[in-house]
């Protein structure tokens, strides 16, 4: 008979941070590792880490009054907080379109000449980091869907827009490596890639 699995931390502090929002009450140590075995599976010798680990992440607060810390946390402050960092990854979002668009438009320009410049290849580093942000604020996306539906939905769509910039944008480089096979006699697309920084593996966003 295989041995039960225990809870990972992130689980714990899933389950301790509802046991807050479902009491709404105000506890000290002693009463949650009283009550967090019992109704959340959280095990005694466990409960302070996992306590201080959601206080240390703004999730719980707490006070010291006499010589006894409390801890609290209200489901209208922690909504609060997910949809302020929904909105500043929001602001994330519309920044990176912005420079997406402008990086695109530069690259119009460039695609025309043919001399391998020091421009060309910040601006293949600048896809590289771009790409990454996007990816970053897609996966805070998928990570926070239980939150505001509404305001996902607006943000998942914003997303989409910047990923079919990135698209548009690796078109042009393909385009741009066409080019320059057909009128550079002596083109290596592995020098060419590495000069830029562009990954041997580069492709359409899905």
């Amino acid at each position: 008979m295989s041995k039960k699995k225990g809870l990972s931390l992130e689980e714990k502090r899933v389950r301790m941070l509802d046991l807050f929002h479902e009491k709404q009450e105000v506890f000290n140590l002693k009463e949650l590792e009283k009550i967090a075995p019992v109704s959340k599976g959280i095990t005694f010798k466990t409960v302070k880490e996992v306590v201080q680990s959601l206080v240390d992440d703004n999730l719980v607060e707490s006070d010291k009054i006499g010589s006894s810390i409390y801890y609290w946390s209200f489901p209208s402050k922690a909504f609060t907080d997910k949809q302020k960092k929904l909105e500043d990854l929001q602001k994330k979002c519309d920044e990176t379109e912005k420079k997406l668009t402008d990086v695109h438009k530069k690259l119009e320009v460039l695609k025309v000449e043919k001399k391998d410049t020091e421009e060309r290849r910040q601006k293949a580093v600048k896809l590289a980091k771009l790409e990454k942000s996007i990816a970053e604020y897609s996966k805070y996306i998928e990570d926070n869907q239980h939150l505001d539906p509404d305001k996902l939905a607006e943000i998942k769509k914003e997303s989409e827009v910047a990923k079919e910039a990135i698209n548009r944008w690796t078109d042009n480089i393909f385009n741009i490596k066409s080019y320059a096979k057909r009128n550079m006699p002596c083109f290596d697309e592995e020098s060419f890639n590495q000069s830029f920084g562009i990954p041997e593996d580069l492709d359409y966003e899905n």
